[in-house]
């Protein structure tokens, strides 16, 4: 694309552009839908999502360690250990279970180090949940048509902010759902709380778990990709129907394993593995999926606009910086090519 084509891009707030999806027409609707369908092909959207999975599984060991230390430095060691081979115990074998992942827990939990193992799990977390963000900020870019041209001084700084903010959200998730059950009986008696505050708190962890998930979601559509949107929307159509995808995807699979599913008695000790790996690819299977429905959304409310989006969204770019350096550079090495051939 040539340079000046990025130039020429309105204002992500252009007047004449539908306020919501309640103002676009129903031609308008049927075409963002099939073309979500079409392009979520056409980006390998589920290649991505495996990408995007890799760098997932390298953030969850040391945000686990992070989490049982946690759990260790406040004394809440032994309840910790059984919540999570409650949480293990549909999904693995119960030999693994008992002789593979009790041992490892334990010794997580009730390490010496429990306060080392808290600060190394965190340093750790957030390092490999950085490559997460960059993958995911390099997918929502294919997604919305742009290439990265936010120097390195200024993306570096920005995805480790990014990342800072969701481990920060996902970890306080994970306490929510280990301080349940009860390890939340536990630390309930001990601060001297009642059991219907204990009780309470079973029931409203669930509201605050989903409005975690909506930030988490939020954040990553809004902050990641080099385009100016709109505005932040804490649940655009998007990020709600990808939100649904994975709650219903999420119970049907988890209901498939506990119930139908043969994975303990094929694969032993790796079911759980493989039970975790494709539970996050759906995950971001969805989330990808919701990426491409706004970005056909906002396609055909720039369309409807009068804008000239049938081939790329005209959002502008956050940066243009490092797109000039590229084209600059390509047209430097086309220029050799041109005097290598002229020489023959």
């Amino acid at each position: 694309m040539a340079y000046n084509e990025l130039e020429e891009r309105p204002a992500p707030e252009h007047p004449d552009k539908p306020s919501g999806p309640t103002k676009l027409e129903g031609v308008a609707i049927r075409q963002a839908l099939s073309r979500t369908l079409a392009e979520f092909s056409a980006d390998n959207c589920t290649g991505l999502a495996a990408g995007l999975t890799y760098y997932a599984v390298f953030a969850i060991f040391p945000a686990l360690i992070a989490l049982l230390s946690l759990l260790g430095v406040v004394g809440q060691a032994d309840s910790s250990i059984k919540a999570v081979l409650d949480v293990m115990r549909p999904l693995v074998s119960d030999g693994f279970l008992t002789n593979q992942v009790r041992p490892f827990v334990e010794n997580l939990a009730t390490a010496q180090g429990a306060g080392i193992g808290l600060v190394v799990g965190i340093v750790l977390a957030l390092l490999s949940a950085s490559g997460y963000v960059a993958g995911f900020r390099q997918a929502m870019n294919t997604i919305l048509e742009v290439e990265e041209g936010r120097p390195i001084w200024i993306l570096r700084p920005l995805q480790f902010l990014v990342t800072l903010v969701a481990v920060v959200l996902i970890a306080g998730a994970l306490v929510i759902l280990v301080v349940s059950g009860s390890v939340a009986d536990s630390i309930g008696s001990k601060i001297g709380v009642g059991d219907q505050t204990v009780l309470v708190w079973n029931i409203a962890k669930w509201p605050v778990l989903l409005v975690i998930v909506v930030l988490v979601v939020a954040l990553l559509y809004y902050a990641t990709p080099n385009v100016k949107q709109p505005h932040i929307r804490w649940v655009s159509v998007g990020a709600f129907v990808a939100i649904v995808i994975w709650l219903v995807a999420s119970v049907g699979f988890a209901f498939y394993v506990a119930n139908f599913g043969s994975y303990n008695k094929t694969y032993g000790s790796l079911a759980f593995v493989i039970v975790a790996l494709l539970w996050i690819w759906i995950t971001n299977v969805a989330l990808l999926f919701g990426a491409e429905l706004d970005s056909e959304l906002e396609r055909v409310r720039e369309l409807q606009a009068g804008i000239a989006a049938e081939d790329q969204l005209q959002l502008p770019l956050r940066d243009d910086r490092q797109i000039k350096k590229a084209e600059a550079k390509h047209e430097l090495l086309l220029e050799r090519a041109r005097d290598l051939r002229r020489a023959r």
